[in-house]
Parts: C-alpha cells; structure tokens; sequence
C-alpha cells in the first residue's frame, strides 16, 4: 500500500512525503526538508503532493477490500501530521475504486507534445464529477478564458525565467542523470522541447480550428487553507487515476498557480470565487518511462507498535 502511495505525483518529484505505520492505523506526514524555497516558498504544492499520495493510498487499501476511514489534520500541536488512515472491516471493493488502483503504477506525467487525437465530449463531465467526489471545483475554461490564461502563463513563464534563484532550483530538480531516484531525470523530458513556451501554443490562437486541442482544466477549493490545498491535491490525484484509466495522459501547466501575481489574476479569471490549485493539460500521448521513486525506507518514520 505505502509503495502504491509513493508512486503519487510531486512537484519536480520531490516526493515530500513520510509515513508513520502505528498500531491503529498509517500517519501521512508532510517532510519540509523537501520544500522547495524559491518554487513553492508557502509549501502549498508540497501539501498537494502529499494529498495526492494521500488518495493513492486510499485507493490501495480500497482495492485490497478495507474501508480507509480517513482523519484529515488530526493535530493541532503537529501541522505536519496531514492523515491517519485507518484500514477498517473487510468491504466488497467498489468496481470503480479498482479500476483507479490498477491505473496507479501506469499513471505518468506526460511532458511531451500530445497526439493531435479529438477528446471525447463526454470527458470533462467525468473528471470534473472525479474532482467533486474528493471536495474541490473543476471551474468551466470558455474558449475566450483559455486565450486569456494563455497569455497570462506566458507572463508568468517569463517572470519565472527572469529569477536567477528559480533557475537555479529548476536545474536542481530537474534533466538529472538516470542514477537519481528524485526529481526529473533527463530521459523523463526526452522528446519535449527544452522550456515551456511550447505548452501555450497548444491553447490555441483566435479563429484557429486546424487541429483538436489537449483538454485544459483547472482544479480548485473554495478556500486557500492548508485543509483545502490537502483536498485538492486528492482531488488531483482522483482526476489522474480517471484520465489515466481512460487511455489519457496528463501533465501540468505550473506558471500560473505558481507565480503569486499570476495566481491572483488566475483567480479573478475564474470570477475569484474559486483559487486556483492546478491547471492540467489532458491528451493522448506517446509512451514514456516512469520517474524514480525513493527506497522505502526512506520514507519512514519510526514504527510505533501500541501496546
């Protein structure tokens, strides 16, 4: 179950998660050893990772035929213990929870161009109900909003360059040799063009129809809390799992939720009602490797046996 949960996406792969396996249940603990000072200076991306893993584990516990009641910053006094899942009375798994368990090992980030393949109208409708299910909003992107969040991502892609520290993060965490088992390896990134200029190309321009265009779509809370960030990173990974067993690849559109001025004219895009948390590209992809993940015990933090 725990190595289902790792296979979550992070930001950069930074895989910022522990686990704490207790008599009664397994603590989700947030690491912040693992935050990324200049990228996600407030940790609100760690906390979406770690919601993500979150709902990966408690899709694999589902799956092996267990209710995951699941208690959410269940400590005051400790903000970093985010959950304690609780594997309760053998139950019959629900068909569709399965379904999303066997998606878990073959869901990737997909950075690389999509096949210029029409997505079937039925989609949005199933990941914006994937999205509901797990408390967060998948706000409706007209053709008109989409053109306008082009340019600002451009914005925000350009203010993200214009930061020697950003860089310098970027280049850490990221195009690593095939030794690391953190962060971005080079061969993950084979076949996509060197920045992200060439995500926005694929909004599309005004009167321009020549070719079906990726799904875009945003995931957002009503509220801003670390509660809401937790949420919406299961909530993420809900609408992965669903693209994925679909036959759908993923990968995500970062300027414009992770640069704060970009954010806030993101949110009064959407009509400031909802903030923004992820914008996702959803298409058909080419196959491509999986990211590394760490050794077990590396996430570990000391079993506690109750007496």
């Amino acid at each position: 179950m725990l190595r289902s949960a790792m296979l979550a996406p992070s930001i950069h792969n930074t895989q910022p998660w522990l686990f704490r396996c207790t008599g009664s249940g397994i603590e989700l603990h947030a690491d912040p050893r693992r935050i990324l000072p200049v990228t996600d200076p407030d940790g609100r991306e760690l906390v979406l990772s770690c919601g993500a893993a979150l709902f990966t584990l408690r899709t694999a516990i589902h799956a092996l035929g267990f209710h995951p009641a699941t208690t959410l910053m269940p400590s005051r006094a400790d903000p970093d213990l985010l959950a304690v899942v609780r594997p309760l009375a053998d139950r019959t798994p629900d068909p569709k929870v399965t379904r999303l368990a066997r998606a878990i090992p073959r869901r990737r980030t997909n950075r690389r161009p999509f096949l210029p393949t029409p997505i079937p109208r039925s989609t949005l409708t199933t990941l914006r109900h994937a999205t509901e299910l797990e408390h967060a909003w998948m706000p409706s992107l007209d053709a008109e909003q989409c053109l306008l969040l082009r340019d600002l991502t451009a914005r925000a892609h350009l203010d993200q360059l214009a930061d020697p520290a950003f860089v310098a993060e970027l280049v850490r965490w990221t195009r690593l040799g095939g030794h690391v088992r953190a962060g971005v390896p080079a061969y993950a990134t084979d076949g996509s063009p060197a920045d992200e200029s060439w995500l926005l190309e694929e909004f599309g321009t005004p009167g321009d129809r020549a070719r079906p265009l990726p799904l875009v779509v945003a995931i957002g809370s009503f509220s801003d809390g670390r509660l809401d960030r937790l949420q919406a990173g299961q909530a993420l990974q809900r609408v992965l799992l669903t693209a994925t067993s679909a036959g759908l690849d993923t990968s995500f559109i970062s300027p414009p939720v992770r640069v704060p001025s970009a954010r806030a004219e993101f949110r009064r895009l959407l009509g400031c009602g909802v903030w923004p948390q992820v914008l996702l590209r959803v298409g058909y992809g080419s196959p491509l490797p999986w990211t590394p993940r760490r050794p077990l015990e590396d996430v570990l933090l000391d079993t506690l046996v109750s007496a």
